[in-house]
């Protein structure tokens, strides 16, 4: 016989969460709403999955998001190649604000 997980805090789901990539925690993301949407499930679970999913979709969010400012932030190097320069999506963009001022 199998029990229901124990529900994890927003911290047990943060930490599990980091190393996940973006693919597996978007199918991961898809099983729990579908689990969501058949119903069936007990309350506390109910709200278990949904927490979990939330956790997921915040962690796809962030993901995307720094994809996204890494793709931005490819600039042309000498000779015609592309540079990426490495940030995070919580830090500032020098480069944004500098063209900003100049633009």
């Amino acid at each position: 016989m199998t029990t229901p997980a124990e529900p994890q805090t927003a911290a047990d789901a943060s930490g599990e969460l980091d190393g996940m990539t973006f693919d597996t925690a978007l199918a991961e993301l898809e099983r729990t709403v579908a689990t969501l949407e058949s119903g069936g499930q007990p309350l506390e679970e109910t709200i278990a999955l949904y927490e979990r999913a939330v956790a997921l979709e915040r962690h796809c969010t962030r993901l995307l998001a720094e994809a996204r400012l890494r793709m931005e932030q490819l600039v042309e190097r000498a000779g015609g190649g592309l540079d990426a320069t490495q940030m995070r999506v919580d830090e500032p963009s020098h480069s944004t604000d500098d063209e900003r001022r100049s633009g």
